[in-house]
């Protein structure tokens, strides 16, 4: 046996980068904790002439990742390339098929590809790796498929996007708007040019796809998670939120019930005294509620060089040791369809903000399709007339569908006296 593991890194960005300099950097303690050497033997990105702070004249290059996969002199393919599809994809069953293990960062290729690419990885006898796709530097796929094994998870909540984390935390500690917070986090580098992907949850959205695959052994079901992004969240919310004893939190949930298997996406106000409230700025976090171990909380950077370098490489330690694991931690052809749960068949209590006009008998209204749908209020706070002489009613309900809340909004949207859509966030218990 080999007393060393070779890889070709393809993807040589801010994760293919800190991922060279870690194994450069750590390879004795690497060696140490594997049994073997781990040496890169082949690199390539779409530009070799680009300056990158490390020295990569000692490995093969390849222009194509295919290439690379299908004829590099490697055990292990790194795909840091990003994307469902195209190369990233192509790549990675062209290394599978090659009989190579593949570790990827890739969210979005495991989320919509996951499941195949573990039933042809298994087929070949090699191994599918993905622990730096989820949450960063976070070790949420070891812990739920090797350190939870024990025990059914019932339900997992996350905060799985730092940009989004990182804004809501700044709207709530300066009180500026979202444009303008959004504006700050691309100037600072933790929101990208086109930040649609982050702020519309689709990030978080196929991260929590992965993580409800894991929990419950169920084939990646991206297609069956409910999405909402944080753009409608003003800086009323969150302040309305704080004198209701919450903080709101884009957050992504899966969870068992008696419909099936519920994923959601969404902004939601959880109770300041949760541990998850406390998880501020660019962080990420993990709860999750297992029948043995209760709950669990897991928190860390979710991005950066660092981090997901450190997730990537703990994958590829795992394949040099000989620690060779199911991708989902069951067998692939073992992973039962998802079963979805519709949204509508959700229970919980929400906030809701209306701005009415300020004249007699506007709450008496409310108040009445309140009760025609058997929704009761829980608190509510009524603000003094302003210069528009539109004010805001905002209230919290006690626990109801969510079935009867978009009901109920739709009848409080049709009312002459109701000036703008009415603004509805779920709030989650802990």
């Amino acid at each position: 046996m080999s007393d060393s593991i070779k890889l070709a890194v393809a993807g040589l960005g801010t994760v293919g980068v800190g991922t060279i300099e870690l194994l450069d950097k750590q390879s004795d303690l690497l060696m140490e904790r594997s049994g073997k050497r781990i040496e890169i033997v082949a690199v390539g990105a779409r530009d070799k002439s680009k300056d990158r702070g490390v020295d990569l004249s000692k490995f093969e290059w390849f222009d194509d990742p295919v290439d690379m996969a299908k004829n590099a002199s490697a055990d292990v393919f790194v795909e840091l390339i990003g994307g469902s599809e195209g190369p990233a994809k192509n790549a990675c069953e062209a290394a599978i098929a090659a009989g190579r293990h593949v570790v990827t960062a890739n969210k979005a290729l495991i989320a919509e590809h996951g499941t195949a690419l573990a039933v042809a990885a298994e087929k070949a006898d090699v191994v599918l790796a993905y622990e730096a796709a989820v949450a960063g530097g976070i070790p949420v796929i070891k812990a739920l498929r090797e350190g939870l094994a024990g025990n059914r998870i019932q339900r997992l909540q996350g905060i799985l996007n730092g940009t989004c984390n990182y804004i809501l935390t700044t709207m709530r500690e300066t009180g500026r708007s979202f444009d303008d917070v959004l504006s700050e986090a691309q100037e600072l580098g933790y929101a990208e040019a086109d930040p649609s992907f982050d702020i519309d949850g689709v990030d978080a959205a196929h991260k929590l796809a992965i993580l409800t695959s894991v929990a419950f052994g169920t084939e990646v079901d991206f297609a069956s998670v409910h999405i909402e992004g944080i753009r409608h969240i003003a800086v009323e919310d969150i302040e309305y939120a704080g004198e209701f004893g919450y903080k709101i939190k884009l957050l992504g949930i899966c969870e068992r019930t008696a419909h099936g298997i519920q994923q959601r996406v969404h902004p939601a106000m959880v109770p300041e005294e949760a541990p998850i409230a406390g998880v501020e700025g660019v962080f990420n976090a993990v709860v999750t509620e297992g029948d043995f171990v209760g709950t669990t909380v897991l928190e860390g950077r979710g991005a950066g060089a660092g981090p997901t370098a450190s997730a990537v490489v703990s994958d590829i330690v795992d394949i040099a040791a000989g620690r060779l694991v199911h991708a989902f931690g069951v067998p692939a052809g073992a992973l039962e369809p998802s079963a979805p749960a519709s949204l509508d068949d959700h229970s919980g209590s929400y906030y809701v903000r209306l701005m009415v006009d300020d004249q007699p008998g506007v709450f008496a209204e409310i108040a009445a399709e309140l009760a025609k749908h058997e929704i009761s209020i829980e608190g509510v706070i009524q603000r003094s007339r302003s210069e528009t002489e539109a004010v805001p009613v905002v209230m919290t309900t006690h626990e109801t569908s969510e079935a009867a809340i978009k009901e109920v909004l739709s009848a409080f949207d049709a009312l002459d006296a109701v000036r703008e859509k009415p603004h509805m966030i779920r709030i989650e218990s802990f």
